[in-house]
Order: C-alpha cells, then sequence, then structure tokens
C-alpha cells in the first residue's frame, strides 16, 4: 500500500477501529501472500491463520523486562524515540501515551508439525523449511504491517529488522536480544512461556511471533493470564516435562531449558549437515523437537493429554 492509494474513506474506517483493521491486514496477508506459500516444496502454506494482540507502550511489563532480562532490553517508548530522532523529531511527553505494539502469533499446520514429531535427532525437512522461508515470511508481513502505517502517518518500527538488532550473550541470563518477540507476545495476552523456554499459546507452541511498535493509541488486549508460566503443565503441578524427553541434546531439565548446551547443537556441524542435505543455503539454525510430539503442540495443553 502506498500513500496515495489511501483513501480518505479508508482512514476513517482505520481511525473508527484500528485494532480491527490491522488484525484484518495480518490475517490477509497469510492467507493471501505469496510469502506464505511452500513454493519450494509442495505449495502448502507455512503459516495457518494468526492470533493478534495489542498492548500500550506504557504497559509497566515493558520496563519490569529491563530488570528480568537485562538494562539492555528496549522499551517501546525507547524505540519511537529512536525513530524519532531519525526524522530530526523529539518524543514530546503528550504522546508518550499513544505509543502501542502490535503482536502476532503464527502456527505451524499440522503437516509440518507432524513431520517434526516423527523425529528424534534433527529437524524434518518442512520444519527446516518453516524456519527459514516461514521466518522471511514473518519478516514480510513486519515490513507490510509498517508500510501500512507509514502510508496512514503513522510513526512504526519492527525492533528486530533494526540494523542495530543483534542477540547477545548477557552474563544473568545467557543468549537474549533487545527485543523479545516472547516477551512482546506476553505482554500483549497472547500466552505464557514454558519449562522449554518456548511460548505456549491457545495455537500451542509450534509458532514463530512478530511485532510492530507504533506511535498510536490502540486498545490494549484483556490479560488472559496470572502467571508468566500458567499454561506450561509443569508449572501448573502436573507432571509432564515431555519437552525434557523430546530434546536431542539434554538441553533441557526439571530446572529449565540450559541454552549454550542448546545453541551448540543447533549449531553443530549434524545439523549444519543435514540442512545442507535439505537443499537450505546457509540457513537459520532449527531444530524445535521439544515443540512437537508434546501436549503443548497445538494448544495450551491439558493434564488428560500426558501419556
Amino acid at each position: 500500500m502506498r500513500e496515495n492509494s489511501v483513501t480518505r474513506v479508508e482512514k476513517i474506517v482505520f481511525l473508527k477501529n484500528p485494532n480491527s483493521v490491522l488484525e484484518q491486514l495480518i490475517r490477509n496477508f497469510i492467507k493471501e501472500n505469496e510469502a506464505n506459500r511452500r513454493t519450494p516444496l509442495d505449495h502448502g502454506v507455512y503459516w495457518e491463520e494468526p492470533l493478534v494482540g495489542f498492548a500500550s507502550g506504557t504497559d509497566p511489563l515493558f520496563f519490569e523486562y529491563k530488570s528480568l532480562i537485562g538494562s539492555f532490553h528496549l522499551t517501546p517508548r525507547e524505540i519511537i524515540a529512536a525513530a524519532l530522532r531519525e526524522k530530526g523529531r523529539d518524543l514530546p511527553l503528550s504522546e508518550i501515551e499513544q505509543i502501542s505494539v502490535i503482536s502476532w502469533i503464527l502456527p505451524a499446520p499440522e503437516d509440518t508439525r507432524r513431520s517434526n514429531r516423527k523425529e528424534d535427532k534433527f529437524p524434518s525437512k518442512l520444519w527446516a523449511y518453516t524456519r527459514d522461508f516461514g521466518e522471511a515470511c514473518n519478516n514480510a508481513l513486519r515490513r507490510h504491517v509498517v508500510s501500512f502505517l507509514h502510508d496512514l502517518g503513522h510513526v512504526a518500527v519492527a525492533p528486530v529488522l533494526l540494523p542495530s538488532f543483534k542477540h547477545l550473550r548477557d552474563e544473568k541470563v545467557g543468549w537474549a536480544s533487545p527485543w523479545s518477540e516472547r516477551h512482546v507476545a506476553y505482554a500483549c495476552g497472547l500466552g505464557t512461556f514454558s519449562l522449554n523456554d518456548g511460548f505456549i499459546t491457545p495455537k500451542g507452541m509450534a509458532v514463530r511471533i512478530g511485532s510492530v511498535v507504533t506511535l498510536l493509541r490502540l486498545t490494549p488486549s484483556e490479560k488472559r493470564y496470572r502467571h508468566p508460566k500458567e499454561n506450561c503443565l509443569r508449572f501448573r503441578n502436573e507432571k509432564c516435562g515431555k519437552c525434557i524427553l523430546r530434546c536431542p541434546a539434554g538441553a533441557i531439565t526439571e530446572q529449565g531449558h540450559d541454552k549454550d548446551r542448546c545453541r551448540d547443537y543447533i549449531n553443530s556441524e549434524p545439523l549444519q549437515a543435514r540442512r545442507s542435505e535439505y537443499g537450505l543455503q546457509n540457513p537459520p539454525p532449527a531444530c524445535g523437537l521439544c515443540q512437537t510430539g508434546v501436549p503443548c503442540e497445538f494448544e495450551i495443553p491439558r493434564a488428560d493429554l500426558i501419556a
């Protein structure tokens, strides 16, 4: 969408119910855009219908993340302020309350999950392609939402697409990033965390997550969860730990997720060789075995699903 293609009527409709318009924009992109087609494989889809949530940029959680994750973790206010500085503007105090965050969950389809469920050492071909091309689709969606908001005259930023974005190793939390899509999704009411550091949503944890920050007041989504690990059976005092058994690297224990051990495994030569066998060139690391073949794979788990 370009600026001259946005009609006055479309702007009025957007301003009357921006949450609804943005949610439909995201869903339509996944439904219609060719980036979501598995063209190199079988013309299936990388992602099913998304979940979408919203949060105020001044939600206290974003400031708590500075303590929980690290001072390097950006707040929505810092992101918008930096974007405005690039335009030669400051962020007025009167506009801070207008900052909002849009987050979405992209659920993997059944055939992708099923293929990875069968594996016990390496990711399936479908899963590996989804991690590569499916995340490229997620990036295209990020750019699409940013462009849409820009065309309507609103400052918008996809933090993980910033040139300065990079993962780092912190002494306190291990490998981390300055903008955690999972923590942002939690602030937007889309799910909770799990023993294996995944993110369990109503569509399960076999998902990818994206977000955009904008200088536009949106209605925050309902906070559905009372505890950050509420959806994980292990933290509901139910005996589970299925993800422990699924991890080929032994990186998950009852104490949690060893990020270094996990990272070493997904960057190991055997996994790189397997991805090359799949025909992927310089793909991002992928495994995802702990996200499939578990009770939380495609839904918020029920205790009766534990075998």
